[in-house]
């Protein structure tokens, strides 16, 4: 059973469809008491981090998932926005603090000749360190970005894989039982569902090693 925090933002259905096809089973969580019941968390987020943030904090939901990650050490994964919360902050919105979950901050992709921001494409990924969350994936693995703002790790040693858009970023981060995917699962076909499924078979408790 995997669990989607419903705070408000996300691509809720869209993550919870994938999530079933992916293990069987996904609930969207609404109260701490349903969190607190929760063996596998995911934290979605789209649009602008402000918001997101705030939105979070705002729900009455925070204290049970912090406890789910960081007391109880029950695996945890944040999407898109939901994974940029997990790190220090973000140029979006420097004056709000996100979690500081993972040693990350997140900046807006420079000005390239020949490139648009928003990041808008799928793209392939090249592994940087092994983790249970990748097993199941495939050489021809490709995910859906879409995106202005990316992952810049203060430890490369979060960074699982990486992508590229004129320049190298994160496009999967984590650190002991919490991850996070810059793309989207949900909207990356079997690759997504894929993904999906190595969370839902990760350990209860110390999905890898920080």
């Amino acid at each position: 059973m995997l669990s989607i925090v419903n705070y408000g933002v996300g691509n809720l259905s869209s993550v919870q469809n994938m999530a079933r096809k992916a293990c069987g089973a996904a609930r969207l969580v609404t109260t701490p008491e349903e969190i607190r019941a929760s063996e596998r968390l995911i934290l979605p987020g789209v649009g602008h981090f402000g918001h997101v943030v705030q939105s979070f904090a705002a729900s009455g939901l925070a204290e049970a998932v912090t406890e789910h990650a960081l007391e109880k050490k029950k695996p945890l994964l944040g999407i898109c926005v939901g994974a940029q919360i997990l790190g220090t902050g973000s140029e979006e919105a420097p004056s709000l603090a996100g979690l500081g979950w993972l040693p990350f901050a997140c900046r807006r992709f420079p000005n390239t000749p020949g490139l648009r921001v928003p990041h808008m494409s799928w793209n392939t990924l090249a592994a940087k360190r092994p983790s249970p969350l990748l097993a199941e994936l495939d050489a021809e693995a490709r995910f859906y970005f879409v995106h202005s703002y990316y992952m810049e790790a203060t430890d490369p040693g979060i960074v699982l894989a990486q992508t590229e858009y004129g320049i190298d970023f994160a496009a999967v981060v984590g650190a002991g039982n919490i991850f996070g995917t810059q793309f989207h699962p949900e909207k990356s076909l079997r690759f997504g569902m894929a993904l999906l499924s190595g969370f839902a078979k990760l350990p209860l408790e110390h999905a890898q090693a920080a």
